[in-house]
């Protein structure tokens, strides 16, 4: 049962936090990308569209499912914690409260993640938007 623990500990929160740095450099090389953008570059909306969305779907897709990796953690380690109380035999109410509290560690790493990856996919599909906007604008105002 050893084995199970070090998977929740180190398997599940690890490959979180894993994930949480992966969206956040993806972030920040999408950031950048906006902010050093020429628009005038790019003659037709489709192939910006492109360029502007490239690597988001990482992000998005963290976001939806840091929660269910997190919860994957919980249900583990709520099993670990029953299957340690009937090994045992004993009833403590100390060491359920224990195993079940340190369980619950994988979701709320797994919200931790998430909430801010909805955050950065919101922000950034808005500048997407509007530069996609501009783009326009600039294409509308030239013909």
């Amino acid at each position: 049962m050893n084995a199970l623990q070090n998977v929740v500990d180190y398997g599940i929160i690890g490959l979180l936090l894993a994930l949480s740095l992966w969206t956040m450099a993806v972030a920040v090389e999408r950031w950048i990308f906006y902010r050093r953008i020429n628009l005038a570059q790019y003659p037709s909306s489709l192939g910006l569209e492109m360029a502007l969305t490239k690597r988001l779907v990482v992000i998005g897709t963290v976001a939806a499912n840091a929660p269910y990796i997190g919860l994957l953690g919980t249900v583990l380690g709520i099993m670990l914690t029953f299957h340690t109380m009937g090994t045992s035999g004993t009833m403590a109410v100390n060491a359920i409260m224990i195993g079940l509290s340190l369980a619950l560690k994988a979701t709320a790493v797994g919200l931790l993640v998430a909430i801010p990856c909805v955050v950065m996919n919101n922000v950034l599909r808005r500048k997407v938007t509007e530069l996609l906007a501009l783009h326009k604008e600039q294409h509308a105002a030239r013909h």
